[in-house]
Parts: structure tokens; sequence; C-alpha cells
């Protein structure tokens, strides 16, 4: 009987290539300048449409950057991509860390894409507030579409941007939506019940919950679940079955005591087992009945018209909060500051009101 391979994970070590004995020193230094070189906006514009991911990539990490001589040209690049942008699907998708969302997202992403949809993974990872850095190991968890040819996955760094998503995410969603993807999916942190951010910039927002983890309680409360449009009870599988059951009753009844949606939708609770992939096509048929009924109803252009006057006053917050803190002499003067409360000698506030006084003469 013959042996089965075992399946290998890319968490595991894989024997690496060997150098070759003889290399083409040109060729390397012609690869090298390649790389080095740095495509201008309507260049970097024109792949993206074409559907090019390098150059969806490297337009992500020039509107991600705090460098501030690549805001000009990021700007240049969202400008020109907003024609071809919202023409997409955008799915927020969240839950507590250990709800199984990479698992979730990689069993979804695979079924939209033999439906023959072209799927975005914009997904967030928290950021360390000691050591500023973060794991990005969103790729290493989804190994299967990360090889899918219609499935594109951006980790970012959520850096010290509340609401579960990244800085820039808004951005990376036009971008995506301009390279052809019809279907953009944004993975949050899972913070548990400040995930309003994602909520912002989404058309359905689903909740991936876990039975046997006193997450029904969660349900009588405002805040996350308020904004769900669904919940998924993750993991029914095995053991498991009768709790998860259990929990949709629990949730179904705790959603009767919220108020009407503006939308007109009313949220719904579902099984799923990622791990086995069963109860996926459900939860695509739910965000299918929800998108048809806010299209009809005219809510689903009000949302986007209202998430794109929300995106703009946050735009403004975040121009205006760079320009303060980029400008040398208010560099200066808050370092001046920050040593006169550490010695005791000022308040914070009064730190704040004279840097603030003294931008204003600038």
């Amino acid at each position: 009987m013959a042996k089965k391979n075992k399946h290998t994970s890319a968490l595991h070590e894989k024997k690496g290539v060997s150098d070759p004995e003889i290399t083409n020193i040109s060729h390397i230094n012609k690869f090298k300048k390649k790389r080095k070189a740095q495509p201008d906006a309507q260049s970097l514009t024109q792949d993206i449409i074409s559907g090019d991911i390098t150059a969806l990539s490297r337009a992500i990490t020039l509107v991600e950057s705090t460098n501030p001589t690549h805001y000009k040209k990021a700007s240049e690049i969202i400008k020109q991509c907003l024609e071809h942008a919202n023409n997409s699907t955008r799915i927020g998708i969240t839950g507590v860390p250990g709800v199984g969302k990479s698992t979730f997202i990689e069993a979804f992403g695979e079924y939209l894409t033999s439906q023959g949809k072209k799927v975005a993974v914009l997904a967030v990872d928290p950021s360390s507030s000691v050591t500023k850095g973060s794991i990005l190991g969103d790729k290493t968890r989804m190994e299967a579409l990360v090889n899918n040819p219609n499935a594109f996955i951006r980790p970012s760094a959520s850096g010290n941007s509340l609401g579960g998503v990244a800085r820039k995410t808004r951005e990376a969603i036009i971008l995506c939506e301009a390279a052809g993807f019809d279907t953009i999916i944004i993975e949050t942190v899972g913070v548990g019940q400040s995930e309003t951010a994602v909520h912002s910039m989404v058309d359905f927002f689903l909740l991936l919950k876990l039975a046997r983890a006193g997450d029904e309680l969660q349900g009588i409360k405002r805040g996350i679940i308020e904004m769900a449009d669904a919940i998924a009870i993750n993991k029914a599988d095995g053991d498991n079955i009768k709790a998860a059951k259990l929990a949709k009753v629990e949730f179904n009844r705790a959603l009767h005591l919220y108020p009407e949606k503006a939308s007109g939708w009313t949220p719904k609770v579902t099984l799923c087992s990622a791990l086995q992939k069963e109860g996926i096509d459900d939860i695509w048929k739910i965000i299918s009945e929800y998108l048809t009924k806010t299209k009809t109803n005219g809510y689903f252009e009000h949302n986007r018209l209202e998430q794109n006057k929300f995106w703009l006053t946050q735009t403004i917050e975040e121009q205006l909060k760079q320009r303060f803190f980029n400008h040398e002499v208010i560099k200066k003067a808050l370092a001046t500051q920050l040593q006169l409360i550490e010695d005791n000698k000022t308040t914070p506030f009064a730190a704040a009101e004279y840097l603030l006084n003294l931008e204003k003469d600038l």
C-alpha cells in the first residue's frame, strides 16, 4: 500500500535552493537596477489598472508610508485610480482572537474564487505598543489562498490606529478595486468591541463568534454586535455542534432586542466550520440577500455616500495632525515642553495649550 504524502505547511522549514556554480553578474546587476527604479505615478497607475499585483503592492506601500516625500506621489495615484474604484463588494470580518478569522477568510476566499470572483484580502495585524512591531503573518495562515491566482493578500500593521484597521486601509481598498478585484475582505485585528472604523468602510459587516466562550452574554450589549449584519458561529463541528446550535438560538433572541436597522435588514445568525469548509456557501447567500435588498431600497448608495463624508473629516483630521507634528518649530517646542513636564515645571494641559497657540502664529 502506497504511503500518503504528509501535508506540509509554510510553518515547516523547507530545504533551500543551492546557489548555482556560475552566475551572470551582468544579469544580477540589471535585476538590482530594475528593482531600485521608481516608476512615476502615471506608470504605476496604469500597471495597477492592468492588474499588475507588483504595482498594486508598491502603491499600497507608498500610501502607507509616513515619509512626507511619498505623500504627493501616493495622492496622485489614488486620484487617478478613483474613476476605476467603487465597483466591488466590501466585506468587513471581525471576531475575538482565536475565533478562526484567518482560517475562515481562507475558506471563504477559496469559495468566492471558485465562483469566479477576484478577491483581495486586507488583513490588519496588531502592532506592539512597546516595540511598535507587527508579525504580519496572515499570508502564512492563508497558505492556499496565497497561491490562488485570483486572490491578493496584503497584511498591514495597525500602528496607532484605533477601530481595528490600519491607517490607510480606506485608500488600499480604492487601489484594489482599480486593480480589478470585485470582492474586498477586510480582516480586523479582532480586539472586541472597538471595531468601529471598519464598519464605516464596508458594505457588509460579519461578526465571527465562538460557542462555549461566554460570548452569548455579549448579545445583550450595545457595541460591535449592534453593527453586525450577520453573526457566524465558527468551529461548529465535532463535539462542538450542540453548543454552537445553542449559541445560535441565544444570539437570535438577543438580536430581537435591537431596533430595526436603517438598511431595513434583519441581521441573521448562522453556523459554519471554516476548518471543514462547511456553511461557507450559506454565508455568501446571506451577503447576496443583503446586497440585493440594500441596492433595491437605495440604502447601499446612501451608505457609501455617508462613508465618504465620514472619511473626508477623518482625512482632514489626519492631515492637520501630520502637518502639526512634522513642523520643525513644533518639533523643537514639543521637545522643550516634554522636558518641562519631566521637570514638573508645567502640566500636560498647559503644554498643549502653549503648542497649539504657537501653531497659530506659524
